[in-house]
């Protein structure tokens, strides 16, 4: 076990800060500091920063905050703690980014199959804005559109998953051939197999639908901060600046 890096120590005690008062608080930390959808009203600017911070239970933080510390420790160590810290929150908004144009997308797509029939947007939006639904909205869009037309206007997102993946793939490219060892799977596997294969479940159960790890996962948030990572590592080997540390 290393020794923390700064960066990381900080950021697992935001975390677990936010995560002691979200168990005392509840609800009222969810509706502050998650990710909502821009048209909903509990959405506020500060939230997609803060919902890096938010975690939905106990096993998504430990699972969130060991890989922060397995993975991000070395890259701190390689770039120091500003430039961690910048590549971190950049992945993260990509993640938050790429999440809620996909939401918007979702949205957008239910919204006018439904107006499409002759229903007035405003009477739909005061229907959902009250946290109902109109079960005739099945048969004049499909289940599956009313649904996702539902999930993002009302399911916000929170987890520290999507800057974390950005992270995996500065690993990945940073240590290519570091064996990893998995609960599920007890035999060594290179990063440079892993993680690409990890990102392209989260891609696949994000176009399909199919929760291969489960349900309420923001797929297309791990992919975002996958492909803001990839992007960042990218222009900065080009460039010759993977390797250059930000020093305090």
């Amino acid at each position: 076990m290393s020794r923390l890096t700064e960066a990381i120590k900080h950021l697992l005690i935001i975390n677990i800060l936010f995560f002691v008062a979200t168990q005392i608080y509840g609800d009222q930390m969810y509706q502050w500091f998650s990710l909502w959808f821009p048209k909903n009203e509990n959405f506020a600017i500060w939230q997609i920063l803060t919902h890096m911070f938010m975690h939905g239970g106990f096993m998504h933080i430990l699972f969130n905050m060991y890989a922060l510390y397995a993975f991000g420790t070395p890259l701190e160590r390689m770039w120091g703690r500003n430039k961690f810290l910048f590549f971190y929150f950049s992945a993260g908004l990509g993640a938050a980014l790429l999440h809620t144009g996909v939401n918007y997308y979702y949205f957008q797509e239910g919204l006018n199959a439904i107006v499409s029939s002759g229903v007035s947007e405003s009477s739909v939006m005061d229907i959902v804005t009250r946290g109902q639904y109109n079960t005739e909205w099945y048969n004049i869009a499909g289940k599956s559109t009313v649904d996702n037309f539902l999930s993002a206007y009302h399911t916000p997102a929170v987890g520290a998953s999507g800057a974390i993946y950005g992270v995996l793939v500065a690993f990945g490219m940073s240590y290519p051939n570091s064996e990893l060892f998995l609960i599920f799977l007890p035999v060594p596997i290179k990063a440079k197999y892993f993680i690409p294969v990890l990102i392209g479940l989260d891609l696949f159960s994000g176009i399909t639908g199919y929760g291969i790890f489960g349900q309420g996962i923001a797929h297309f948030a791990h992919v975002g901060g996958a492909l803001v990572g990839f992007i960042m590592m990218w222009y900065w080997k080009k460039n010759q600046f993977n390797n250059n540390r930000w020093d305090r």
